[in-house]
């Protein structure tokens, strides 16, 4: 189910006002329907790091491709006033909004590519209204769903090859944010979700065990794995940190034994507090003695890349991670600095003149003109990194930043050009 299909009704109002308020301004001014080129990209990596994940690119097209403004959104726009009082938006821009279909053109970098600043994810090329009027909506998808796949991908990476399911529901910031982090989960690397609407929705795997409630809504421990056995037979995983957890582990041991006798094998069990090196590795040896050496020991509590990291330098049994909010909410670093930026203009005879903009803030100023980025590949198929060049023309010298003063020629074999035109499925 794509985006537009989880909101009812349009969504063509998810958009700064004065996304519309310039969008007026150029049927006004003669503007609308020339073509113009937007880029979107981000200026600096998040999480500190040296690289980010693009993601977000399917639900940006399936909103472009149901761009329409209904009666509702035009009713509404009707009713607001400028400062004196008078309608903000005439009768003869509404009756514009009601007519307008997507007829946008789309470049973009395929999902899961790892992307660097200043490269551009998304070039959407159109009548400068409409490429005006998306801004707002395409930073919010692709800033959020990159910045998570991002997080997803440092931490997948930490794993060392470990799956990781993401377990962010409950603290994601509503159900949007939810279903779209879960989504940007999987784009960055992550195995499974155990938010079920984003499995129905979405087509990706779902995970899960049991909480610390099911072990406390009965009379003991050992009552509620058995109880647990007999309702899962077939997922066991038992939760063994609710009171104490060496004494968890072996009753989860004894109700995997009476599972075993029913003709049924106990998943694992999951840790999900304390220093959980130490108990996985009390886990695993109590496993392995017991007879249980296929059992997986799941880990998660407040994990992130880092505490991943240190358990896997540490050399703890753990088979999967569960990563909830410090995933799904991008804990430490709350938003992609994503931005979209006009490059380039056609003039009336159709030639494109490029635009930039400047200022006193280095990293701030743009790059002039329609761009694609080349990705140089060694003969082992490495990557050694990326140019920057005019869309149109081939990719044919570039500088290493390295050694700035020297100029390489390019191999256009060594390698492949990002941007690829992504089709608009127009409703």
């Amino acid at each position: 189910m794509s985006l537009p299909d989880r909101y009812r009704p349009s969504l063509a109002l998810l958009t700064d006002l004065y996304e519309l308020t310039m969008a007026h301004g150029y049927l006004r001014s003669g503007l609308a329907e020339r073509r113009a080129a937007f880029q979107l990209f981000f200026r600096r990596c998040p999480f500190g790091g040296a690289f980010a994940v693009a993601a977000g690119l399917e639900d940006a097209l399936s909103y472009l491709s149901s761009l329409r403004f209904d009666r509702e959104d035009l009713d509404y726009l009707s009713t607001l006033a400028d400062s004196e009082g008078q309608p903000l938006f005439p009768d003869d821009f509404l009756r514009h909004l009601e007519g307008l279909t997507c007829t946008l053109d789309v470049d973009a970098i395929p999902e899961g590519t790892v992307v660097f600043p200043h490269e551009p994810l998304l070039r959407v090329e159109g009548p400068l209204l409409q490429a005006q009027l998306v801004e707002s909506a395409l930073l919010d998808i692709v800033n959020f769903q990159t910045l998570v796949a991002t997080k997803a991908a440092r931490v997948k990476r930490a794993a060392g090859g470990a799956p990781v399911l993401e377990f962010g529901l409950r603290r994601a910031q509503g159900p949007d944010g939810a279903l779209s982090a879960a989504r940007a989960a999987i784009a960055g690397g992550c195995d499974a979700t155990s938010n079920t609407l984003a499995g129905r929705l979405l087509g990706v795997p779902v995970k899960g065990t049991h909480a610390h409630s099911w072990v406390m809504a009965f009379d003991s421990e050992r009552e509620a794995f058995d109880a647990w056995a007999t309702s899962q037979p077939g997922n066991c995983i038992f939760l063994v940190d609710t009171y104490d957890t060496e004494r968890g582990i072996d009753h989860a041991i004894e109700a995997a034994r009476r599972l075993r006798e029913a003709g049924h094998e106990m998943v694992g069990l999951r840790l999900d507090s304390g220093d959980l090196a130490t108990f996985a590795r009390i886990a695993r040896d109590r496993l392995d003695e017991a007879g249980f050496s296929e059992a997986k020991i799941f880990a998660s509590g407040d994990l992130d890349e880092y505490r991943i990291a240190a358990l896997t330098a540490a050399g703890a049994p753990i088979d999967v991670y569960g990563v909830g909010t410090r995933l799904t909410t991008a804990f430490d670093e709350p938003a992609l600095g994503g931005v979209y930026k006009l490059v380039a203009i056609q003039d009336e005879e159709g030639h494109w003149s490029p635009r930039l903009k400047r200022s006193s803030s280095v990293e701030k100023a743009t790059y002039p003109g329609r761009q694609n980025v080349f990705r140089r590949i060694d003969a082992e198929g490495r990557f050694l990194g990326d140019v920057l060049y005019p869309e149109g023309s081939a990719p044919e010298r570039y500088v290493d930043p390295a050694a700035p003063s020297t100029e390489h020629t390019l191999d256009p074999s060594a390698g492949e050009s990002l941007l690829g035109r992504a089709p608009l499925r127009v409703e």
